[in-house]
């Protein structure tokens, strides 16, 4: 077909030909929604990298979970940080910690919304790594009990889904097991497969409080300047029993989203994670872009590429726009 027998601007002409022909929908229900829990009452804490992000106490945590219900945002992603941090973590894996109080509290008032927690361990640990630290450097297979352990934890106060994202080698496996023997084998895992050591995570270590004390996540977060390796990481979480795999971040690495969804026949999630929300509301507050616009383009891009679920702080946002038409 060639110019002048085949013009695609036919079908560009109005707004009804341009949605009839629409490839790629987002949906509120493609949404996850982070969000951050702290201890005490009344807490809420703005997050100053991230407008409109907050740590929240567990009683605000569960008025957000209701507020997000209301816009049918169908799922929330659970960090904690504690109240003090040591180098066991073993604020994690605590039976009162303020994640597992904050799951309790959600789902006796939330029944209905699906409470995702992240299974990690810089939050909790006093030196900021993600694992174990043995002769100064983090140990995989020591970090790997502590994870099974924090992982159970989430099930048993009642946790929907757990997500580990400590990127240790055999993470998924060892808390499928654990799961397994402990009752849960039904509780679904979203493993973070492919979680590169980016630059866009700096506003998340601010609302997490996470910043590593000395080094960096490089030996266990991946180079992103490698694609065939995340291939292979995405393999061994789904031979390890992974339910969902996941990519993080999401809009520099639209091309691993793409590469996941075609190679294996499982669930795609997406991580829009901190430094690219950051970016697109520090630009729409110079004026310098329409924050709206840009935020529905990346999520749509995200979606195009591949993603099934997108894990995103623009949830609320986005739900809102999207409930307008």
């Amino acid at each position: 077909m060639q110019f002048p027998e085949y013009r695609p601007r036919r079908l560009r002409k109005n707004e009804v030909f341009r949605k009839l022909i629409q490839e790629t929908s987002l949906s509120v229900h493609d949404f996850i929604y982070p969000l951050f829990a702290v201890p005490g009452k009344d807490v809420k804490k703005p997050v100053a990298s991230m407008p409109g992000v907050f740590q929240q106490s567990p009683d605000l945590v569960v008025k957000e979970a209701q507020n997000l219900t209301a816009l049918d945002i169908p799922a929330i992603l659970l960090f904690g940080i504690p109240e003090k941090k040591d180098e066991a973590a073993s604020g994690a894996f605590a039976k009162d910690g303020i994640v597992q109080r904050t799951v309790r509290r959600i789902k006796e008032k939330c029944p209905d919304m699906l409470v995702v927690t992240d299974v990690c361990l810089c939050e909790y640990t006093s030196h900021g790594h993600c694992g174990m630290i043995e002769k100064g450097d983090v140990d995989n297979d020591t970090t790997l009990e502590v994870l099974a352990e924090t992982a159970l934890s989430h099930a048993r106060a009642g946790a929907d889904m757990v997500a580990p994202s400590a990127m240790m080698d055999g993470q998924v496996g060892t808390i499928r097991e654990a799961l397994d023997e402990g009752g849960f084998e039904t509780l679904p895992i979203m493993a973070y497969s492919a979680k590169y050591a980016s630059s866009f995570y700096g506003p998340f270590r601010e609302a997490a409080e996470s910043k590593p004390q000395f080094g960096n996540r490089k030996s266990y977060q991946m180079d992103p300047a490698n694609s065939d390796e995340a291939i292979r990481e995405m393999t061994l979480d789904v031979g390890e029993g992974a339910d969902i795999i996941m990519v993080k971040p999401a809009l520099p690495y639209l091309d691993i989203i793409r590469r996941a969804k075609e190679e294996f026949d499982l669930p795609v999630a997406a991580y829009n994670v901190s430094g690219e929300f950051a970016m697109i509301k520090a630009a729409a507050q110079m004026g310098w872009i329409d924050g709206e616009a840009a935020m529905m383009e990346s999520l749509t891009a995200i979606k195009r590429a591949g993603a099934d679920i997108i894990i995103t702080y623009f949830a609320a946002e986005a739900a809102k726009l999207l409930q307008k038409g």
